[in-house]
């Protein structure tokens, strides 16, 4: 590999990862709007069963951002083993947090 390789290479990481962050921010404001509709639902003495399913909607939304940094970490890990931020030990962990 030449060094040109490697900073091709570094460029193409650095714009997947903004990618990564760009859905993974975008999710979460998803989550945030669904959160709000789920307190005016409240607020507005909506039926039990509507504000259910809404914050199920919120829920999930949140447990797939969460899945999503943690693939992004995990992916970054295996992109550069010598990468020692998070050992595949702390991944595992925090992976199973969500579980």
């Amino acid at each position: 590999m030449t060094s040109n390789d490697a900073t091709l290479s570094d460029v193409d990481g650095a714009a997947d990862l903004a990618a990564q962050q760009r859905k993974i921010v975008n999710r979460l404001r998803r989550a945030e709007g669904q959160l709000g509709a789920v307190i005016r639902a409240v607020e507005s003495g909506a039926e039990c069963r509507d504000i259910v399913i809404q914050l199920s909607a919120v829920s999930k939304a949140l447990d797939r951002a969460g899945y999503a940094i943690v693939a992004s970490a995990m992916r970054t890990c295996i992109a550069d083993p010598d990468d020692k931020s998070m050992t595949p030990e702390e991944l595992e962990k925090l992976f199973l947090t969500l579980a």
